[in-house]
């Protein structure tokens, strides 16, 4: 299997994808904007139709050379509109996501019939494909990935604060109008990494549910980070392992794997929550403060005059 070219640039992918789609998924969890990513994905597929329709019309061979960055620059322009309309317009941000959702996907269909091609052409980009990461395709994940992990966890005390408390974060000084945008931006890039291994309609499945898993286990902001990491890590690259042997969509593969991981943590951790005694952070100290007979009738007197 690592002696196959397709395979050893497809791994590549999947690991940067596995490490990259987990680390935004932390930051949209936190806003509640687990579906943002799915947004964004219908739009980029309007990108990938037109990348295809001007690679098409400069002659270029394959017709879809330019699809990935065309698919960027929908990606990026989509997610700056909507994080516009939800801050500054009347509409709100699940009605704003319907309208992407409804445009990326009518958009994708009408360039591609124009570009010459069929809405089957857009099956591969849709769900991902293994034997379609060329070698540019996967220089450019490389660089879109080093990109988006340089953000996300380089400004992560910023963003966390954004994210976590947009009021708060107003309060400190931060620039909130600005680190949203950026999220927004790190947003699309990580949907357009993920496209080739995952699939556009599956790439939010894998910005979210590894972070689920993770929050199942901890609770901590950079432990959740982490642990969703290495899920996201270990589903990818055994997923596109079993594609690899057996002939099943890799996205659907990958999904499905993070949901099983998914279900068996949900069973497991409630176990070991159990098992766990509880922390006391003052062990020197008794727990309980027996109160003297009279100050605890004055306490109550008072309580009740309060009353």
């Amino acid at each position: 299997m690592l002696t196959d070219p397709f395979m050893q640039r497809a791994l590549v992918a999947a690991l940067l994808v596995g490490v990259t789609a987990p680390v935004v998924g932390t930051y949209l969890v936190q806003r509640r904007l687990s579906l943002l990513g799915d947004g964004i994905g219908h739009v980029a597929l309007t990108g990938v139709a037109l990348g295809w329709l001007v690679g098409a019309g400069m002659g270029l061979t394959p017709n879809d050379a330019l699809a990935v960055p065309g698919a960027v620059v929908a990606a990026v322009v989509g997610s700056v509109l909507i994080e516009v309309v939800r801050r500054r317009g009347r509409t709100s941000g699940d009605l704003a996501l319907a309208i992407m959702f409804y445009g990326g996907i009518a958009g994708g269909v009408l360039l591609i019939g124009i570009a010459g091609g069929s809405s089957g052409n857009l099956m591969q980009y849709l769900f991902g494909s293994i034997s379609t990461v060329s070698d540019g395709d996967l220089w450019l994940t490389v660089v879109l990935s080093l990109v988006v992990l340089a953000i996300g966890v380089g400004l992560r005390h910023a963003l966390f604060a954004v994210s976590h408390d947009e009021e708060f974060a107003i309060a400190s000084g931060l620039p909130v109008w600005a680190l949203n945008i950026v999220v927004a931006v790190v947003s699309a890039l990580t949907v357009t990494v993920a496209m080739r291994v995952v699939g556009l309609l599956l790439v939010s499945a894998l910005m979210i549910v590894p972070v689920a898993v993770a929050q199942q286990v901890t609770h901590a902001f950079g432990r959740t980070m982490l642990t969703a990491c290495v899920v996201g890590v270990v589903v990818c690259v055994t997923g596109l392992s079993i594609t690899y042997w057996y002939n099943v969509s890799p996205g659907a593969t990958i999904v499905v794997l993070a949901i099983a991981v998914y279900a068996v943590v949900s069973l497991v951790a409630p176990l070991l929550t159990r098992r766990r005694p509880a922390h006391d952070p003052h062990p020197d100290l008794p727990d309980d403060v027996e109160l003297p007979a009279a100050a605890t009738e004055r306490a109550l007197a008072a309580a009740k005059e309060c009353r």
